[in-house]
């Protein structure tokens, strides 16, 4: 394989959206955010309209990112591409959203300390591509599809908007809190204490001041604070971790503010809607570094309990980690739209 390009059978753009949503948000992070929309083989000289699938990133990912190449691997959008050129995907729009923000992510949610991704991502991003491109627009025929917190936005963004989405496919996406998150915590906290004098601030302004050398604690410090300022921010921005700062002991009134934005926790919530999916694909490696593989499982339970048609459902647990598992998109991309575009 070339190891610097790829010959394109179908067409992947660069697009620029400005997002009302996100005017004004409170990490100063730009309006305007780029977009990569692919177009499936045929699409210029067709008149025919296609389903969509919006694939969303994890944490500290941005919207370049998804053209990465690896030593002896094609990037996610070539392996669409190739998978559309051989016949294994049905033709369809594919959209790569950016969600980035100044610590690392969004959890595709509106927070009052992080702004609005989830108004950016459904009022905005998806009228802008229903108008630019010639898409069915109907629920039916448009779906989400993300790993890890993107994974997380893809289970909990067609709960909260089963207007806009008829499928999902979460790749190792965030879920059962307790085991996904909670080791974190502790690691955050020893880190905390021994580098930062139990401050934030001094962590973020080393972070900031490091120029993308890394320490050990950076990821535990970066993942817990970014979740609670999604889950656990105050209307006016003030933001909650989720122990007590003297004793580090649990502060169940926060954590409990998380646990309500679990998507286990959510699924009874939310039944109509998860019911009214077309399409849901769960998986995740046997040997997830972040047991997210637990939490799969817990969400396809939950998803029994909540009357989900089983025939509705693909549930795959598959040997791998949390890492390079980017070949899974176009196996997940190609059930659902197969599945949504069925009579």
């Amino acid at each position: 394989m070339e190891p610097w390009s790829h010959a394109w059978a179908g067409q992947l753009s660069e697009e620029t959206i400005v997002s009302e949503a996100l005017v004004g948000n409170p990490l100063g992070d730009p309006h305007e955010r780029p977009l990569l929309v692919y177009t499936p083989p045929g699409y210029d000289a067709s008149t025919e309209r296609y389903p969509s699938v919006f694939c969303i990133q994890g944490l500290t990912g941005q919207v370049t990112m998804w053209s990465n190449r690896q030593p002896f691997k094609r990037t996610t959008p070539e392996l669409i591409d190739a998978a559309m050129a051989a016949g294994s995907i049905l033709p369809a729009i594919v959209v790569f959203v950016d969600a980035w923000t100044a610590i690392g992510g969004s959890q595709f949610l509106d927070s009052p300390a992080t702004g609005r991704y989830h108004t950016y991502l459904c009022d905005d991003v998806v009228p802008w591509i229903d108008r630019h491109y010639r898409t069915d627009a109907r629920r039916e025929r448009r779906a989400i599809a993300g790993k890890s917190s993107g994974g997380y936005g893809a289970m909990v963004t067609p709960m909260l908007r089963p207007d806009l989405f008829g499928g999902l496919a979460t790749h190792a996406g965030d879920a059962l809190f307790e085991h996904a998150y909670w080791p974190d915590v502790r690691e955050a906290l020893r880190a905390l204490r021994d580098e930062y004098d139990n401050d934030y601030d001094r962590f973020w302004a080393d972070f900031r001041a490091r120029s993308g050398r890394s320490k050990r604690s950076d990821g535990a410090l970066l993942n817990i604070w970014t979740m609670a300022a999604c889950y656990s921010a105050d209307a006016d921005g003030t933001v909650h971790l989720p122990w007590d700062p003297g004793s580090g002991r649990i502060d169940h009134a926060v954590w409990d503010r998380w646990l309500a934005w679990d998507p286990v926790r959510m699924a009874a919530r939310h039944a109509d809607a998860l019911r009214s999916m077309r399409a849901i694909w769960i998986d995740a490696g046997r040997s997830d570094d972040f047991y997210l593989d637990l939490g799969a499982n817990a969400f396809r339970q939950a998803l029994v309990e909540a009357g989900v048609p089983e025939a509705s459902v693909h549930f795959e647990l598959f040997d791998g980690s949390h890492a390079n598992i980017e070949w899974r998109y176009p196996l997940a991309i190609a059930w659902l739209i197969e599945r949504m575009t069925a009579p």
